[in-house]
């Protein structure tokens, strides 16, 4: 009885190999290709980053000991990366059921029924006893041989969307650490604009009490007053709204890294107005594709779709199944578990579906639908990271140049300041002009501290266009990642080796 069950199992197993597939044979959707140069300054060159490299801890680049510390607590803290990793545990699950389909069903159990047949039924027989005991224990062995590969695309589907989901997550976390980063910056921005304003607050002050000195002195008129009191209050609101700000992108931190906003706080730690986002090779790899994880993501739902397709196509050919049974019964306890009471059976059953009202034809018409849907979505995803690359390198280009008319902007301000200041007190010039002049000089003040701010953010974005970090200017080689972002990391180089 074993030996043939054996020979059943064997021969259903040589069939499902030597089955076929219905899907479609996948290949990954064309995309435009990017301009062939991108190099439009010379000082732009293409950077080679391979897929397989680490994206690592690219934030380290900057060098800030308090950007590392916050990177740090992101990983285990972040709420949004920790519900992604749950997100990609249900997904390992469901390709570990998809896959159980590949085995044999076995289920075992006994039954003990103790039953009356009717006098008029067809089954009664006065030689057996009525009421009677009926007593069970078998094994039922249920097999479907994939003859059409219906199985082993649901398998290869549930896989790929796993996969993109590994994609997911590592998308996730580029986002998370680089949204970490440009609020980072911001908030030094603002300690930086905070501590300007409160300077000015001062420096106002003191003009206002020059101002009402002359006025009292009879050198000066009541509008100057008036004047340098509206100057002050103003800069004053400038000021505390700049910590009002500083306060929110404190919070929103706080939510990044995993901690209550009310018990939250970063020391002031203003950025110097020298500091520079550091150098990075800026060229559009060809490996672009690859290495961004939402691109690797999006083509791996395509696979997935691709394969639904040949699950709805196995549906208009017939289910193969070999089942078998084995073990005892007996009408009574004595004699259940006996040699006599044995009991087997084996053979194979042909399911076909004759007729289902238009069922098959609609679900392989969604398959398909819903292949076409990942194509597009891919292909917008492709266009997407070349426009985020595109913007981040025309923003560190035009940026740079903002930088330096603004420090020309910033010199010539603070010039006519002093000019207007020493004409004031001469009594050359009114308060007017010296309140257009402060005026101007904080502003530009202000707006270099904007578009410093704009560059180191421009270069985060840049990185994160790019897929995450490879190397600096310099080729020095990132730094591998920690134990919480190698999983990520890990989980966006399998989703694109598969794309591959």
């Amino acid at each position: 009885m074993r030996s043939r069950l054996d020979c059943a199992i064997a021969l259903a197993s040589l069939l499902a190999g030597s089955g076929c597939s219905l899907a479609p044979a996948y290949r990954t959707p064309q995309t435009p290709a990017p301009a062939a140069a991108y190099n439009t300054s010379p000082d732009w060159k293409t950077a080679a980053p391979a897929d397989a490299t680490a994206r690592g801890d690219w934030w380290k680049i900057f060098h800030d000991e308090r950007l590392d510390a916050l990177q740090a607590q992101v990983g285990e803290a972040n709420q949004d990366l920790q519900a992604q990793l749950a997100r990609l545990e249900q997904a390992r699950d469901l390709t570990r059921a998809a896959r159980s389909a590949y085995f044999p069903l076995v289920t075992a159990g006994p039954d003990v029924i103790r039953t009356r047949t009717s006098l008029n039924s067809p089954r009664y027989t006065p030689d057996r006893p009525n009421p009677g005991n009926d007593f069970v224990l078998d094994a039922d062995v249920s097999y479907e041989v994939d003859l059409w590969g219906r199985l082993r695309n649901t398998v290869a589907s549930a896989r790929a969307t796993e996969q993109a989901t590994q994609g997911d997550l590592a998308a996730l976390d580029l986002s998370v650490r680089s949204t970490l980063a440009t609020d980072y910056f911001t908030l030094r921005s603002l300690d930086l604009q905070a501590d300007l304003l409160d300077r000015t607050v001062i420096d106002y002050a003191d003009a206002l009490k020059l101002t009402r000195n002359l006025y009292q002195g009879g050198a000066g008129v009541i509008a100057d007053v008036r004047q340098a009191e509206a100057q002050l209050e103003t800069a004053r609101t400038q000021a505390e709204d700049t910590r009002l700000r500083r306060a929110q992108t404190e919070h929103a931190i706080a939510v990044l890294v995993g901690r209550p906003a009310s018990g939250f706080h970063i020391d002031p730690h203003p950025l110097a107005p020298e500091a520079e986002p550091p150098a990075i090779d800026p060229g559009l790899p060809s490996t672009l594709l690859e290495r961004r994880p939402d691109v690797a993501a999006a083509e791996r739902r395509v696979a997935a779709a691709n394969s639904q397709i040949g699950v709805a196509r196995a549906a208009y050919f017939p289910i193969f199944t070999l089942s078998g049974l084995v073990g005892f019964e007996s009408t009574g306890g004595g004699s259940w578990i006996e040699a006599p009471s044995r009991m087997w059976a084996v053979g194979p059953s042909l399911v076909q579906t004759v007729f289902d009202g238009g069922l098959r034809r609609a679900q392989s018409d969604a398959a398909r639908a819903a292949y076409e849907q990942q194509v597009a979505q891919y292909r917008q995803t492709v266009l997407t990271a070349y426009q985020e690359v595109e913007d981040a390198l025309a923003a560190l280009h035009q940026l740079q140049k903002e930088t330096t008319s603004e420090r020309a902007a910033v010199e010539a301000a603070q010039g006519a300041l002093e000019q207007a200041e020493y004409r004031y007190k001469g009594g050359a010039a009114t308060y007017l002009e010296v309140v257009s002049t402060e005026n101007a000089a904080l502003a530009a003040r202000l707006s270099a501290a904007d578009i410093q701010l704009r560059r180191m953010n421009a270069a985060v974005v840049l990185v994160q266009a790019l897929g995450g970090g490879w190397r600096a200017a310099n080729s020095e080689t990132l730094s591998t990642a920690t134990p919480a972002a190698a999983a990520v990391t890990e989980g966006a180089q399998a989703a694109a080796a598969s794309a591959r």
